[in-house]
Formats: C-alpha cells, structure tokens, sequence
C-alpha cells in the first residue's frame, strides 16, 4: 500500500497494526482523533489527524514519514 492510500484510509477509521524493531505499534482512532500507541508499555500519542500522526509521530527516535519504508510492506 502506498503512503496516500495508508492516510486515506486511517482518515476513514481503519486502524492498523504493524512492528518495527520487534516492537509492535498500534494506530488507532476515536471520536477524539488518532492514536499511534506502543503496545509494549502502552506509550500512546495523540493527534487531531491522521496526517498528523504520519507528519509527528514518533516510532522509537524517527518519525512515522521517515520509516515508512521500513513498515510499508507490513500493510
């Protein structure tokens, strides 16, 4: 899946789930906005789009834009 079809698609409410480093990561949504949660720890982020979530999110030190190829194939 390519990265607009992944923004389209978490805008609409799909959630996903997918791992980096052997750690697995959540995105998640609800009537308050979208949620990138770390399920080990239950590290979550919150942010009011799913543009922003990919733009400032963080997985670990990196951004989800930056790692996106390392996860893509995941989707």
């Amino acid at each position: 899946m390519d990265y607009k079809e992944l923004l389209e698609r978490v805008g609409w409410g799909e959630e996903f789930s997918f791992y980096y480093n052997g750690e697995q990561y959540w995105i998640s949504q609800n009537s308050e906005g979208r949620y990138l949660t770390k399920v080990n720890g239950s590290e979550t982020q919150c942010f009011k789009t799913a543009e922003e979530l990919f733009q400032n999110g963080r997985v670990e030190e990196s951004l989800m834009i930056e790692i996106w190829d390392n996860i893509n194939d995941q989707f």
